[in-house]
């Protein structure tokens, strides 16, 4: 008999996951070169230009990484127990989480080519859909805990639903 994952280590592996994609893509911020003798206009001016469309793209992936955060949270705050399946999906969904950062370096450096965006999106959409069959599995398979109300359950689908349309 294989021994099962502890719930609770698999949603611990998952944190550390989400707060390392989180520190990463802060890390890939690059700090712009910029020279001694400018006036105080010409830093503002230099650090919005440089910086600007990096850190735009930085805070909206911050908060769509934060929000699968919570919705990962909602959901194993409800399941009961591993299982095989929901740690292969596990896995897969914190996959997408990890390649969120290099999404966000190439859309930051090469975002006028449409395909860049397209791998982008399709980078949140995956990790948006691959959540979602976990909680499907977990649905289909009883593993839900049993004090959750069937309308809460539906409410979680939705949820996510809506997070997913979205992004």
């Amino acid at each position: 008999m294989r021994a099962k994952i502890r719930l609770e280590h698999l949603v611990s592996f998952g944190d550390a996951i989400f707060a390392f994609s989180i520190t990463f893509m802060a890390v890939l911020i690059e700090i712009p070169n910029l020279p001694a003798n400018l006036i105080q206009t010409e830093v503002i001016q230099s650090l919005v230009e440089d910086l600007g469309p990096r850190f735009a793209i930085y805070v909206i992936s911050f908060f769509v990484i934060g929000l699968y955060w919570i919705s990962y949270h909602q959901i194993f705050n409800h399941i009961e127990g591993s299982h095989g399946v929901i740690i292969w999906l596990n896995l897969v969904f914190l996959f997408f989480i990890t390649i969120i950062p290099f999404a966000v370096d190439l859309q930051v450096d090469y975002g006028f080519y449409q395909v860049i965006f397209i791998l982008y999106a399709l980078v949140l959409t995956f990790a948006g859909l691959t959540l979602t069959l976990i909680w499907l599995h977990a649905r289909k398979n009883r593993l839900i805990d049993n004090a959750v109300s069937h309308t809460e359950i539906q409410n979680v689908l939705l949820e996510l639903f809506f997070c997913l349309l979205s992004l």
